[in-house]
């Protein structure tokens, strides 16, 4: 059974769960010192095309599927390539909405193709490979920021920016699964291009201190927007997402009149008896369902016509920075 992402991880002051974080430390180290050591003696594979990675510091959700939906409109001729994180298929695949499931390519891969030719492959280096030979003209990388088998033109990581509620989306430093970053910090920058600090819709400013972490790097201030309004009514909000408790705040903070909100692990298979529950759960409260898109393409296909589907979008504050980061290619 897959378990959610722990909020203490997230935690900036207090040092909740010392316990846990002693205990799970020794198996961090090791955990880094993989890390560290594959990086270190692969040798990256230029596929012929430039690839834009776009990835991530720590686990759980920053927002960096939205990034790439956002860079992939502005490069003509781009396809995504995904390792297809819970699908059952290997690739290298294009993704075809109309013939693929979710437990077939992922959730966000089968999200992504609705807009961009999408491949996914387990092996980074042929499904780059088969992009460039169908004609792509640049890869963006939906996540491998630690996967060093492909040359990349262009390393973004996507950070988590909300600060607010003692949150501190790096935690205390500690890598998985004594914290939430998936190598050292000073590790993960060094091979980093620019970060996208990605603030909720509602969040003002970044927060200073968190602004000077990346200090000499190239830093773009982003924010997850609603593309549509929240269905009207009482709704019962769900979702199997790396922060699901962050779906909850949006769509407060976007008018809707939420009755209740169920989270779970991040690529939840929704099965028989969770989407019982949840129907129980939205008759109680006379509510309709909503969600997130990634949630919603892993729903069998009739429950999608009971459930809405919520989208959002990574506006980015300034869009010459982003241009300017992109003109090359």
């Amino acid at each position: 059974m897959k378990l959610a992402t722990p909020r203490w991880w997230y935690v900036r002051r207090g040092a909740p769960a010392p316990v846990s974080r002693l205990l799970l430390r020794p198996v961090s180290w090791i955990w880094a010192y993989v890390t560290a050591r594959r990086i270190a003696r692969t040798v990256p594979v230029d596929p012929g095309v430039p690839v834009i990675c776009v990835g991530n510091l720590t686990l759980g959700g920053a927002g960096k599927t939205p990034v790439v939906r956002a860079l992939l409109a502005r490069l003509p001729g781009a396809h995504a390539l995904s390792r297809g994180h819970g699908g059952s298929l290997h690739g290298p695949v294009r993704v075809d909405p109309a013939l693929h499931t979710a437990r077939e390519v992922g959730d966000e891969p089968l999200m992504l193709a609705a807009d961009a030719p999408v491949w996914i492959a387990r092996n980074r280096i042929e499904g780059a490979g088969a992009a460039a030979a169908a004609g792509a003209r640049v890869v963006v990388m939906d996540d491998g920021h630690q996967n060093p088998s492909l040359r990349k033109a262009l390393s973004i990581v996507v950070v988590d920016g909300e600060t607010r509620n003692n949150a501190w989306p790096l935690g205390d430093g500690s890598v998985f699964p004594s914290g939430p970053l998936r190598e050292p910090l000073a590790k993960g920058l060094a091979r980093a291009d620019a970060v996208v600090l990605m603030l909720p819709a509602d969040l003002a400013e970044p927060d200073p201190e968190l602004v000077a972490v990346f200090k000499g790097k190239t830093v773009l201030i982003a924010r997850l927007e609603p593309a549509a309004p929240p269905p009207p009514g009482p709704q019962l909000g769900f979702a199997g997402i790396g922060m699901p408790w962050k779906v909850e705040t949006a769509l407060k903070a976007a008018g809707c009149d939420l009755a209740d909100f169920v989270p779970f692990p991040d690529h939840f298979a929704y099965d028989g008896a969770s989407l019982k529950m949840l129907a129980d759960r939205a008759e109680l409260f006379g509510a309709g369902l909503v969600t997130t898109e990634k949630d919603w393409v892993r729903l069998p296909a009739p429950w999608r016509e009971r459930v809405v589907a919520w989208p959002v979008k990574a506006v980015f504050e300034d869009e010459t920075a982003i241009s300017e980061l992109l003109a090359r290619f």
